[in-house]
């Protein structure tokens, strides 16, 4: 996954607590467990400003794009005639 998620490493700036950043969201423990380690699909722009807002940060603190170097493809077999 090429965007990367930063959301632990605001957290030990902060010094806060995963689950004490969730309250103060206003998401549960579990759905900001998934965002932080990357495994959400999508997040809400309010979710996004709201973590913003409580970690005292910019989108650009908890978010990145990286290039894949090695981008694996997908290769479908070709039949033989």
């Amino acid at each position: 996954m090429p965007i990367i998620v930063n959301v632990d490493v605001m957290l030990a700036r902060r010094k806060m607590r995963l689950n004490t950043l969730a309250e103060l969201v206003g998401i549960t423990p579990q759905n900001l467990s998934v965002l932080k380690t990357g495994r959400a699909k999508a997040v809400r722009f309010s979710t996004l400003g709201r973590l913003c807002q409580v970690l005292e940060c910019q989108p650009g603190d908890l978010l990145s794009f990286e290039v894949n170097p090695n981008p694996t493809t997908e290769t479908t077999p070709t039949s033989q005639v």
